[in-house]
């Protein structure tokens, strides 16, 4: 794990014109995701029947909130902390600024066509199914072009930041990408495979929305490819901000060295492109030889992001037990305590691991070809699903963002001291809504309908865990909501020095381990331990999917919508 010796004084050498860029897409991003706390909680409330609504609208509510959150949120942010590592892995600042300039502007376009195209004409969900808007036309145009628009900017923004990496080669003045600047530059080459994807796949909307274009039959297939790129691409820079952080926060370093980390980030490059098979496993005419060779690869999704947790936490492991502490850092978890908890960062970061254990074990389930017909259009999907963009990426986003903005704008963290307990109370509402999710996914309850009584012949323990599911969304989004607006602070005008933001009355919020000397016989069991519970665990639920989906009715399973 490398980076810069002092992660905030980089960021506060930045020329102003990066630095007000870099403020100006934190601030975007954070306005998304508002826009999609705000329209997450409604669905959530309709859903358990606490907030009442025509379907329509409710429909209109869950596409604001996918749009916002799983495009705008979660690749703005993505942009912006790439912007922001790549000007500060030399501390020369941006290359081609006008050319970032142009991506953010391509990028805000597109959040303003998106909302337009979300709360007028037919509620179109996130992934803009072109069947639902042919007799509106006009219905689709607006939603597509948000999506172009943003597409273009994940073209041209990255680019950016990859002529930032590679000009100190050019210039003679390094030899090689360190690992950091390895990942960053792998990390912006995705983006832009992604903006690719996405103008390929609402690009045919467009012209036929237009009138030059034929209907575009084949948008399932494209949404598949696309939305593999965005499920699986946040993970990658989340596992990237986990090196970052974890060397700001703790001064520590890999003990494997620069080239094993550069062999681990390559990795996401071999396994997550052929494993896009897996969303396809709804389609009616899949050949049951893709069918299983899609389940055989997809158990090989997650190798890249388990290696790094591996990596990570090892090293962290084997650099406490380097301090010294004794008993305390001794135990087998003990050393888990000494980590700096205190900065909200840790704790969303902490936060983040947990939520992806779950979330890989029940992405696992899914991924089977027998379980996915009938668990797929179940409310299984968003019960597993906030594991990985709440409790996992968006944490993780929201770490780095308190990390930088204050570095940046030279304004404190706003109430540490209280932002690190939002991460926890996130999660804790996290777990009462993925409980109860998983568990009416299990049961049948489907996730695409706005009432699930049916009239009063759907089962009583529906409403009950809708409910649930309602009351954890409420607890999540409050304390999102407070955490986000803490961090959004340090976008106003300084006035504090930066240096409190990781400092308090009571000592240092961070700890220094870089310098400790780490010895041959120190062993690192946590990350094996935790890999192994993972596995039990994604088995165990495998089984108990299996058994409750076969006492199903036929009819309360299964589906078309896909992912």
């Amino acid at each position: 794990m490398t980076h810069t010796p002092n992660t905030t004084n980089r960021f506060a050498s930045l020329p102003p014109a990066d630095r007000r860029l870099l403020k100006s897409m934190a601030a975007v991003a954070l306005l998304a995701l508002a826009i999609g706390i705000v329209a997450g909680l409604a669905t959530a409330l309709v859903r358990g029947g606490l907030l009442s609504a025509i379907p329509n609208t409710g429909y209109q509510f869950l596409t604001v909130h996918g749009v916002s959150i799983f495009f705008y949120w979660l690749f703005t942010t993505q942009a912006a902390l790439l912007l922001g590592f790549a000007a500060t892995e030399r501390g020369d600042g941006l290359a081609w600024p006008h050319l970032a300039w142009l991506g953010f502007g391509l990028m805000l376009a597109g959040l303003g066509l998106s909302m337009v195209g979300s709360l007028t004409g037919t509620p179109l969900l996130y992934n803009g199914a072109p069947e639902m808007a042919i007799d509106k036309p006009r219905d689709l145009l607006f939603f597509n072009l948000g999506y172009l628009s943003l597409a273009l900017g994940l073209m041209a923004l990255p680019a950016s930041a990859i002529v930032t990496l590679l000009r100190p080669r050019w210039r003679g003045q390094q030899d090689r990408l360190s690992a950091l600047g390895f990942a960053l530059f792998a990390w912006a080459g995705f983006l832009i495979v992604t903006g690719f994807a996405a103008l390929y796949t609402f690009a045919p909307g467009v012209l036929w929305a237009l009138g030059i274009g034929p209907f575009p039959a084949s948008h399932g297939t494209r949404w598949h490819i696309v939305f593999h790129n965005m499920h699986y691409l946040p993970l990658m820079a989340t596992v990237i901000l986990w090196y970052v952080l974890m060397q700001a926060l703790t001064g520590v370093k890999s003990v494997f060295g620069e080239r094993f980390s550069k062999i681990v980030f390559s990795m996401y490059l071999i396994f997550v492109p052929p494993t896009s098979l897996y969303h396809m496993f709804l389609e009616p005419n899949l050949p049951k030889v893709v069918q299983v060779g899609g389940s055989i690869l997809s158990l090989f999704v997650s190798v890249p992001t388990l290696t790094a947790f591996l990596i990570i936490v090892a090293s962290l492991e084997v650099h406490a037990r380097a301090q010294g502490t004794g008993r305390k850092g001794g135990a087998l978890f003990g050393w888990i305590r000494l980590l700096p908890w205190r900065h909200p960062a840790m704790a969303a970061m902490g936060v983040a691991v947990l939520s992806m254990g779950l979330g890989l074990v029940f992405a696992f389930v899914l991924i089977q070809a027998q379980l996915a017909p009938l668990l797929s259009d179940t409310f299984f999907v968003p019960g597993y699903f906030h594991f990985f963009t709440l409790g996992t990426v968006s944490m993780t986003l929201l770490a780095a963002l308190s990390v930088m903005l204050p570095a940046i704008g030279g304004r404190a963290l706003w109430r540490p001291e209280l932002l690190r307990w939002m991460p926890w109370l996130a999660f804790a509402g996290l777990l009462v809504f993925g409980a109860a999710g998983i568990t009416a996914g299990y049961l049948g309850v489907p996730r695409r309908v706005m009432n699930v009584s049916y009239q009063n012949q759907a089962p009583a323990l529906w409403h009950g865990l809708m409910l649930t599911v309602a009351i954890g969304g409420a607890i999540m989004a409050a304390a999102l909501s407070v955490f986000a607006a803490g961090i959004a602070v340090s976008l106003l005008p300084a006035r504090q020095l930066v240096g409190s933001a990781v400092a308090s009355p009571g000592g240092s919020l961070t700890v220094s381990w870089g310098g400790a000397v780490v010895q041959s016989g120190l062993r690192a069991w946590v990350g094996p331990i935790s890999i192994a519970v993972i596995v039990i665990a994604m088995y165990a639920f495998s089984a108990v999917g299996f058994e409750l989906m076969q006492a199903l009715p036929v009819t309360a399973t299964g589906g078309a919508s896909g992912h």
